[in-house]
């Protein structure tokens, strides 16, 4: 049965479960300089309460550093030991169908998609990474620990791929979104260093539309050097109040970094918590 099926039923956008409740981040946040570069504009932030959690029974130690996230009973293992390429797909049907759990990452052509996915890994070139933004355009699936995949989606926006590929990927890619099954959530990522792009907001409000979980993943957060830092946090408060005015609740968040491995344990925490609750 489709994830979205189960926590959704008939609601729209994010289901009551995942409940919003506010909590002063600076708390949650533990004091590494990392971290603190990263903290949110905002010192209260709805939160993602998954389900089998009280949002009266959250404290501190329960959200996720540099996240709105907070981890519940079904979080688990969360270490990636092994991963193979499986294959790629030009079409959604011939995607593997042995009924593992799958995570979809998508975003902006030049958001940084490949090198997160390298990052969360920790192998160089598993996804393929280039200084021409779009060269992913086949539905490429990753197999960890042979229990899960990552599949790694064709980048949106100013792909220089040929007409024909940029005309089809609305087609193609909501295909897979809407068919696809073993489809756990989607995270969609979204470039920290830049104004909200109205591209970005399309996609995430098509998702929710069509009642597919989503996790909104903000990458480049290593780039807040001296006043950088100022704008990025009021990027990421945008991109935020953007989001709400779309969604009953709050949908999960995190701030990561493909360089310096921001975020990496935590987006993979928040990753198995969703699995294991998919495969009961």
């Amino acid at each position: 049965m489709l994830l979205r099926n189960r926590i959704l039923g008939s609601q729209l956008w994010i289901p009551p479960v995942f409940a919003k409740t506010t909590f002063n981040t600076s708390l949650a946040m533990k004091p590494s300089p990392r971290r603190t570069l990263c903290a949110s504009a905002s010192a209260t932030v709805p939160l993602f309460v998954p389900p089998g959690v009280e949002p009266a029974e959250v404290a501190p130690e329960m959200v996720l550093p540099g996240s709105n996230i907070v981890v519940g009973p079904y979080a688990g293992h969360a270490q990636i030991r092994v991963v193979e390429f499986v294959k790629s797909s030009a079409r959604p049907r011939d995607c593997p169908r042995d009924g593992r759990p799958e995570f979809a990452v998508v975003g902006r052509s030049n958001v940084g998609k490949s090198s997160l996915i390298n990052a969360l890994v920790r192998k160089k070139e598993v996804a393929m990474t280039s200084k021409k933004p779009g060269k992913t355009q086949l539905i490429n699936h990753f197999l960890v620990d042979k229990s899960w995949y990552l599949v790694d989606l064709p980048g949106y926006g100013f792909a220089k791929a040929p007409d024909a590929a940029r005309n089809d990927w609305t087609s193609f890619t909501k295909g897979y979104f809407l068919n696809r099954e073993t489809l756990v959530a989607v995270l969609l990522l979204v470039d920290s260093s830049i104004p909200p792009q109205q591209i970005d907001l399309d996609c995430a409000n098509w998702l929710g539309r069509n009642n597919i979980p989503i996790t909104f993943v903000f990458t480049k957060c290593d780039k807040m050097k001296g006043g950088r830092g100022n704008q990025l946090n009021e990027n990421l408060k945008k991109f935020q109040e953007l989001i709400s005015k779309n969604y009953k609740e709050t949908p999960p968040w995190i701030m990561t970094s493909g360089v310096t491995g921001l975020g990496r344990k935590e987006l993979l925490l928040h990753m198995s918590q969703l699995r294991h609750y998919w495969d009961n």
